[in-house]
């Protein structure tokens, strides 16, 4: 979650390099509530736990963890073993309608405003959709990328086990 203005001047990727070099993995098109529920119905079927990446497609940052996940062999079996992971895609741009912005409003209220913290945030869901924990990202950074230690500290505090014991 740095912030861009920095990230360039750090002489990292601009962000429209970033978009078009990393894998595209939000589905602006679909109902979040809906993939939300989905996700929980196969959180409860499973004995796992949902993790929504809060973000978007304009966000450099959460292609960035998205990309992560998927190449780091210890971060993606934890993923896997442990929580249905979703990209919960947030427009919250005016331009969008107002049906949108309302749309994106009661999204937010549902996972407990994490938007608060910035993007990508990860809110971790019990299997009845109750928030056990947002997380904001920029404690899992570690200069242009994200730390494996911490993120997999942070996921294995909120795994089933951990909070089932």
């Amino acid at each position: 979650m740095k912030k861009l203005d920095s990230l360039d001047q750090a002489g990292a990727l601009k962000p429209a390099q970033v978009q078009t070099a990393l894998k595209k993995v939000y589905n602006e098109s679909i109902d979040s509530m809906a993939q939300i529920d989905e996700a929980l119905a196969k959180a409860k079927k499973n004995g796992k736990f949902v993790i929504c990446q809060v973000g978007g497609n304009w966000c450099p940052w959460c292609l960035k963890f998205a990309d992560f996940v998927e190449k780091n062999a210890a971060v993606n079996k934890m993923v896997n073993d442990n929580f249905e992971y979703i990209h919960v895609n947030y427009n919250r741009r005016k331009t969008a309608g107002d049906a949108a912005v309302k749309k994106a409003e009661q999204l937010m209220k549902r996972l407990n405003n994490p938007q608060r913290f910035g993007f990508p945030v990860f809110v971790v869901l019990d299997e009845t959709g109750k928030v056990l924990h947002i997380q904001d990202s920029s404690f899992l950074e570690e200069g242009k990328g994200y730390n494996e230690e911490k993120v997999l500290r942070f996921l294995k505090s909120w795994t089933p086990q951990a909070i089932k014991g």
